[in-house]
């Protein structure tokens, strides 16, 4: 199993917090304690890149990230 990137520093950059930490906080502040399937998930990551198709690229990737996560391979 692949692992995740540390958590202490990864994040962080000369003492900041990247501004994608800001939304990742949001998100688990506001919904953290709801349960959703990875199909609601793919959809709602197809509308996001219905709505902003500048972010594909990086949308593919999280995605492809997520579904690997249990890949031996890096």
């Amino acid at each position: 199993m692949a692992s995740p990137l540390p958590r202490d520093d990864a994040m962080v950059h000369d003492g900041a917090m990247y501004f994608t930490d800001r939304g990742i906080e949001e998100l688990e502040d506001r919904r953290g304690d709801e349960e959703i399937t990875f199909t609601w998930l793919a959809d709602e990551l197809r509308h996001f890149v219905d709505l902003n198709p500048e972010f594909e690229v990086p949308v593919e990737r999280l995605a492809t990230f997520l579904a690997r996560l249990d890949d031996e391979d890096d």
